[in-house]
């Protein structure tokens, strides 16, 4: 079951004048069960992992305070039917164009009442370089989201006057990487859930602690128009699964070659 979605005009515009829009309450319940349902696997086997490594701490991951649990679908098929779905088809041909490949996704959660904030940054800044195309950022809130529970704040492009990567600096203690550290404040996302905030990788974005007594729980969903590489340009940075191909739905077929550019 899947169901396609109207970007408007508008929507279209503000994504190219500000690199973002926001979609309200567009996740079908059946899609909004499925990626809650297995949220609380993957936080479970996070925690296993800190327990092995015999820490609270994993990269940017703090036990009970904030989580980031990338490449889901790999070891849960089942989140491929959102991923792969007619509806996100329709976010990236409105944003990305006729071509897009799935590039990233995880679950981020922020705990409850000790939910950690995540620094100002964009999402660009964590692959590290700047020799790729910007790509697309599907923020979709799986809980209510508000000021008091942690919601994310996306900085439109003429508040911040910035539009391209920015060079990030790792933050001691939290291990975030942060790439703004001035005094504006973004616009803040505050949604009901199964809304999508779909912004650019290149768009600054934040978010402040959970100060309430229940998760906050959002899944991420990424999709780049042309195979993301690593800096040598000798093997993908990710993920590479083709969705769409001039236009065409392309679930199921094989992944891009990866080209090299030794020597270029």
């Amino acid at each position: 079951m899947s169901m396609t979605i109207n970007i408007t005009d508008e929507q279209r515009q503000q994504f190219e004048q500000e690199g973002y829009f926001v979609l309200e309450s567009v996740i079908p319940n059946h899609f909004l069960q499925l990626l809650r349902g297995e949220c609380q696997n993957f936080i479970d086997r996070m925690d296993a992992e800190m327990d092995r490594q015999d820490t609270d701490v994993i990269g940017i991951n703090h036990r009970h305070k904030r989580y980031f649990v990338a490449n889901c679908f790999r070891q849960q098929p089942k989140l491929r039917e959102f991923l792969f779905s007619d509806m996100m088809s329709d976010i990236c041909r409105a944003t990305l164009g006729d071509t897009a490949y799935l590039f990233w996704e995880q679950y981020v959660v922020k705990g409850a009442e000790a939910g950690m904030k995540f620094s100002w940054h964009q999402d660009s800044g964590y692959v590290g370089y700047p020799d790729h195309k910007p790509y697309l950022t599907c923020w979709c809130a799986l809980d209510d989201m508000s000021e008091e529970n942690g919601t994310v704040h996306v900085m439109p492009f003429s508040q911040i006057g910035i539009r391209s990567w920015v060079k990030h600096i790792r933050e001691e203690g939290s291990n975030d990487l942060v790439g703004y550290f001035g005094n504006e404040p973004g616009i803040p996302v505050i949604v009901p859930a199964g809304s999508i905030a779909v912004f650019t990788s290149i768009n600054f974005h934040c978010s402040g602690q959970n100060r309430t007594k229940h998760l906050r729980r959002a899944y991420l969903a990424q999709y780049s128009a042309d195979p993301i590489l690593s800096p040598d340009g000798t093997k993908l940075w990710g993920n590479a699964e083709p969705l769409l191909i001039d236009g065409k739905m392309a679930v199921g077929s094989p992944p891009p070659d990866v080209p090299s550019r030794i020597g270029a």
